[in-house]
């Protein structure tokens, strides 16, 4: 086990949350929130790395009893994938909405969505 890639999806995730943090428009939030996202990515596969392993498909290559990778990590990072390209598409339309409704996206702008 190395800590590398461990270390590499907390760097992504502080990258995104400062991203977020020094944001001045939506759309640049939104894309933070992504890439802040996208380090759980990188965390499950950390998870489920085992050296030497193949892909569970088993065939005259690779015996049953040959070591594999778990494929319920892989199968939770495709799901995490497809979640977050989800919440991607409905924050950009928000953003779109916002933009049509105030003619700005810029944060400091948007006086009345305070409360």
């Amino acid at each position: 086990m190395t800590l590398f890639p461990y270390l590499v999806a907390g760097w992504i995730l502080l990258a995104g949350i400062y991203g977020v943090v020094r944001s001045r428009h939506l759309v640049h939030t939104v894309v933070c929130v992504s890439i802040a996202q996208s380090s759980t990515y990188v965390l499950l596969l950390a998870i489920g790395y085992q050296r030497h392993a193949t892909a569970p498909i088993f065939g005259p290559a690779n015996p049953p009893d040959s070591p594999v990778v778990d494929p319920v990590v892989q199968a939770m990072t495709l799901t995490d994938i497809v979640v977050s390209a989800t919440v991607t598409a409905l924050l950009l339309a928000l953003v779109i909405l916002v933009a049509k409704r105030h003619g700005t996206v810029v944060p400091d702008r948007l006086h009345a969505l305070r409360g």
